[in-house]
């Protein structure tokens, strides 16, 4: 008797431990961890199992897949993290077993007209970051044991490593149609001048927060914009798209880029308090080939004169955009691009390097810029600085030649 009673239970521990299968491949991330749930329930003989999501600021859980109680995925519950049943199991490393559940430490109001009465609850940690949680119920008093909670604790890694896996991708997904969505796809012609652009994804960090972006205002003066924001990932992708249209929202209603980054400077502190960016942005006058700009924490740009390789242009740079709302008025700078010149912009990817000075990076990009076509010169930048050994950050380049 105790013989079967054992391999029993090591069928159970087995049929656990394949709950990520390789037959699931296939699916896309809630259908499989649906999938996982209904196995998960089958196994312990229950009625319930469902995964619910810390929120990012981890304050409320979410109901992310059900199986028994699909209506609580459907109204899109969410759950404030107090002193109930799922706070527990936060606050446990084990599985926390309760099989006589009160109405007032239910893991949420929805459950108490379904008649669970009986639950055990794991954390969901996949590379020591806690996800949620995963509970599985019964109606009634169910009596779970022991063995029932190691193996509810099994189910919690396989599935909080699904959750990552697949959060993961989805945002990388996400991010990378969100960034090539907000990046131009026709540079404005322009009379006289030839632009051209070019963004890399960095391979350490997937999609970040470069961005670069070109638009005709009313006057017939040319924005030109390039910045970054601090951060990687969905998150730092969102807030770029925020800021680059805010930024021309601004630029309607002022012409002086120093102002218009400052109204940036404004936004960003308020309503964007964990953000902070670097941004240039300038106005060019296709009429006296003047370029107006304005850095905010961001590195200047290169200019090249006929004859002459690159140089940084000489400009002031206040502080980033969401630092704090400067005292100091925000400065702009004037200057003249000859016949024949080039203006290159970039974010720091372009010519940072671990363990190496950034004046290297620079004189570099200085180096590489020669006096012709936009494409052309893009294509010379990105052939001598974009290796295998830069790809660790992304890559925002934006030039502006004067050859037409």
């Amino acid at each position: 008797m105790r013989a079967s009673a054992d391999s029993s239970a090591e069928e159970r521990l087995r049929r656990i431990e394949l709950v990520t299968d390789t037959s699931l491949a296939h699916l896309d991330v809630n259908e499989l961890l649906r999938e996982i749930l209904a196995r998960v329930r089958d196994v312990l003989g229950v009625d319930m199992a469902t995964v619910l999501l810390l929120d990012p600021g981890g304050e409320e859980l979410i109901a992310t897949a059900s199986v028994g109680i699909e209506d609580e995925v459907r109204q899109g519950v969410r759950i404030p993290v107090g002193n109930d049943f799922a706070a527990a199991v936060l606050d446990s490393e084990r599985a926390v077993v309760s099989n006589r559940v009160d109405d007032d430490v239910l893991v949420s109001t929805p459950l108490q007209p379904k008649g669970i009465r009986s639950l055990v609850g794991a954390p969901m940690v996949a590379s020591g970051d806690t996800l949620g949680v995963l509970c599985v119920g019964a109606f009634g008093e169910h009596g779970f044991t022991d063995q029932d909670a190691g193996l509810v604790r099994i189910a919690a890694d396989r599935i909080a490593s699904v959750s990552k896996v697949g959060s993961s991708r989805a945002e990388r997904i996400a991010a990378t149609v969100l960034q090539h969505s907000l990046l131009p796809g026709r540079l404005p012609s322009v009379p006289g001048v030839s632009m051209d652009g070019r963004y890399i994804a960095g391979a350490d960090h997937g999609i970040g927060g470069d961005w670069y972006d070109v638009f005709e205002l009313p006057s017939g003066q040319i924005g030109i914009v390039i910045g970054d924001v601090v951060g990687h990932g969905l998150l730092a992708a969102v807030v770029m798209g925020r800021l680059r249209s805010a930024l021309r929202a601004y630029a309607l209603d002022d012409e002086n880029p120093a102002r218009v980054l400052h109204k940036l400077d404004r936004k960003v502190t308020y309503f964007e308090p964990d953000a902070m960016a670097t941004v240039s942005y300038a106005l060019y006058d296709p009429v006296t080939s003047r370029l107006e700009l304005s850095l905010a924490g961001h590195l200047p740009p290169v200019l090249a004169l006929p004859g002459d390789c690159g140089d940084l242009v000489k400009v002031p740079v206040d502080p980033p955009v969401g630092v704090e709302v400067s005292r100091r008025e925000r400065r702009s700078t004037t200057i003249e691009l000859p016949e024949s010149s080039v203006l290159c912009f970039y974010t720091d990817g372009l010519i940072e390097r671990r363990q190496q000075s950034i004046d290297v990076g620079l004189n570099s990009l200085c180096e590489a810029i020669e006096c012709a076509p936009a494409q052309e010169v893009c294509t010379a930048v990105t052939n001598r600085l974009v290796t295998a050994a830069s790809a660790g950050d992304d890559v925002t380049l934006l030039v502006l030649s004067r050859h037409g």
